[in-house]
């Protein structure tokens, strides 16, 4: 069969595959999970999506500094520690430049010895490294591992950076929901602290026949001589108060 049509042939079940990763993963997400949860999704269904591709890994950068967030396999953690022990390596150039890195191991020995070494010790063979980009606290970079012999080449590339921009618009959305949940829990515990606050006010002004004012420079002062926060104060003194009722 002439090349072309097999090459043709090839390139097509492999945009079929990412497209099919694309869409499980999508089905996958549910608003209510944590981040980790969906890095985990994210990691599982790329392999699906680059076939040549045993082993995934996603890195974070958090304040500068690297850590694997998840893997699929033991044998990256390995190498990407190794990576970060020498503040260098494809991950972190990817992470670091925005610019997706595809190496073969056997030509990495003098730009990163140290990760062309753990990655030979681990049998990987090739390795791609998309960078990821979340938000300015979830950033680093979606990683790619093959030990089967068969390399990455250039189709495989493009389709993890297909692959990765799309799950960055998931994560993104995520990371939106994670954030109003964390500020509708601290909208909620505000209301509940004031609610707390203009009772105990409420009780001290009853009992000492004073203006609002007055009652809340007690509770700061009980506050103060306590030191505790103003609506734990409150919460124990109307606490105190309904059981002596």
């Amino acid at each position: 069969m002439d090349e072309d049509l097999l090459y043709e042939r090839d390139a097509a079940r492999r945009v079929d595959d990412v497209t099919a990763a694309l869409d499980r993963l999508a089905g996958t997400f549910a608003e209510e999970e944590e981040l980790p949860v969906v890095l985990q999704r994210v990691c599982q269904q790329v392999i699906h999506a680059v076939p040549d591709a045993e082993i995934a890994s996603i890195t974070l950068l958090r304040d500068g500094v690297p850590y694997t967030a998840t893997a699929t396999g033991d044998g990256a953690h390995r190498v990407e520690q190794a990576q970060y022990d020498a503040g260098r390596g494809p991950c972190l150039e990817a992470a670091q430049t925005g610019e997706l890195q595809r190496v073969k191991v056997t030509d990495a020995a003098q730009r990163w010895p140290e990760f062309a070494a753990a990655a030979d010790e681990s049998a990987v063979v090739a390795y791609l490294s998309a960078p990821l980009f979340v938000d300015h606290q979830y950033h680093g970079s979606l990683n790619l591992y093959d030990t089967g012999g068969n390399s990455f080449g250039a189709l495989d590339a493009a389709l993890l950076d297909l692959y990765t921009s799309a799950a960055e618009g998931a994560l993104r959305s995520t990371r939106r929901h994670q954030a109003a949940r964390e500020t509708m829990g601290q909208l909620r515990a505000a209301l509940t602290s004031r609610a707390v606050i203009d009772q105990a006010k409420g009780i001290l002004m009853a009992l000492h026949c004073i203006q609002a004012d007055d009652a809340f420079k007690l509770l700061v002062k009980a506050s103060q001589e306590q030191n505790l926060k103003l609506h734990e104060v409150a919460q124990n003194f109307v606490t105190t108060a309904t059981k002596q009722q």
